[in-house]
């Protein structure tokens, strides 16, 4: 356990966020999550201390029951347990929440060797369980996350009627109890003025188009979280297809955005991405907003083929690495204000950039 939660903290880039799958290059990771709860047992708002114990206590059995189903190991975490700059690289992370991370007590998160399973114990609900997959994956995602919850399923009672789906502690996430999400990269449509039509599209499309780290979250470095709102009355397939379909569109969205400045605007593109480029080359100090923004005029102009220096899996790498509670845990003992973030931030992607050039 202690192995496997070093690695995850320590790791700067998980399998799911490397870019590899399917429109990787604009689709970053696929998301499935399922709520779910214990028959007979209050909700995570509504229970007592000693009653969300007892639930933690039940269910730390998963993490032995998923292992033995399908033959990876699996981490049991008490949240309480951990340093609160631990549990906070979780959340830069995707893993955990920052309301789970913000209130420890009788929480608890189950989480696979690769990350690509996890889930909140005593969050909103008994359990969030969610499964990523690199690219533009939600079937693949769908169908791990629907592996995991049959397990779990034949151990536990679950609540459950036949004629409402699953009962979730927010009516919203009745039914299916299913959220699925792509984190996406649109930096071309975001120097074209299109994101805002994208987002009103989506919005009336039953979809939620939201920042970073999903509800509450600005769109940091031009990456935005698609997914659906709606849970009851649909089924999981007609959800998966539905986002699959809006996602490939917003994709195809992006590329003709890219095509056209790449043709109407190459001069002025090709000094905008060489200007990002040369200051987080050289920068001796930098804000994580920054950074993330000239990474996202980098990444487009790897992609497009301006820039040759550097590989595109760095923007998905220093996406987690120039957070400021990843650098504080990458310090150590050394207790950074911002100013120190900064400069290691600088630092950091000074070094990976150096590291990624072609011609060094």
């Amino acid at each position: 356990m202690v192995d496997i939660l070093k690695d995850l903290l320590n790791q700067p880039l998980t399998p799911w966020l490397s870019g590899a799958g399917p429109e990787g290059e604009i689709a970053l990771t696929s998301r499935v999550r399922l709520a779910r709860n214990l028959q007979n047992q209050p909700f995570p708002g509504r229970a007592a201390p000693a009653k969300l114990g007892e639930i933690v206590a039940e269910l730390q059995e998963v993490s032995t029951e998923l292992a033995a189903a399908d033959g990876h190991e699996y981490a049991f975490v008490k949240l309480e347990e951990l340093a609160p700059l631990a549990r906070y690289v979780l959340v830069e992370k995707h893993i955990i929440s920052p309301n789970h991370a913000a209130e420890p007590e009788n929480r608890a998160l189950i989480v696979r060797d690769d990350a690509g399973v996890s889930i909140m114990v005593n969050e909103e609900d008994h359990l969030r369980l969610q499964c990523l997959e690199s690219g533009l994956n939600l079937t693949d995602a769908f169908n791990k996350a629907n592996a995991v919850d049959d397990v779990i399923e034949a151990k536990h009672d679950l609540a459950f009627m036949e004629h409402i789906g699953y009962l979730t502690a927010c009516p919203t996430n009745m039914g299916t109890g299913l959220r699925a999400s792509v984190m996406v990269h649109l930096p071309a449509l975001a120097l074209t003025k299109q994101v805002g039509r994208i987002v009103a599209i989506a919005t009336q499309l039953g979809l939620a188009v939201r920042g970073l780290y999903g509800e509450g979250t600005e769109a940091a470095g031009n990456v935005f979280q698609i997914s659906n709102q709606v849970t009851l009355g649909r089924t999981e397939q007609d959800i998966i297809n539905n986002l699959s379909g809006v996602v490939k569109k917003v994709v195809d969205k992006e590329r003709t955005a890219r095509e056209l400045l790449a043709n109407d605007s190459k001069d002025a593109l090709a000094d905008r991405v060489w200007r990002a480029y040369g200051v987080l080359r050289y920068a001796q100090r930098i804000s994580a907003e920054e950074a993330l923004m000239l990474l996202s005029e980098v990444r487009l102009g790897i992609d497009l083929g301006v820039i040759d220096e550097a590989a595109p899996e760095v923007f998905n790498e220093l996406l987690v690495t120039t957070r400021p509670n990843f650098l504080q845990n990458l310090a150590g003992e050394t207790v950074l204000n911002q100013g120190d973030s900064n400069i290691l931030r600088a630092r950091l992607i000074r070094s990976k950039l150096k590291g990624g050039c072609n011609n060094v």
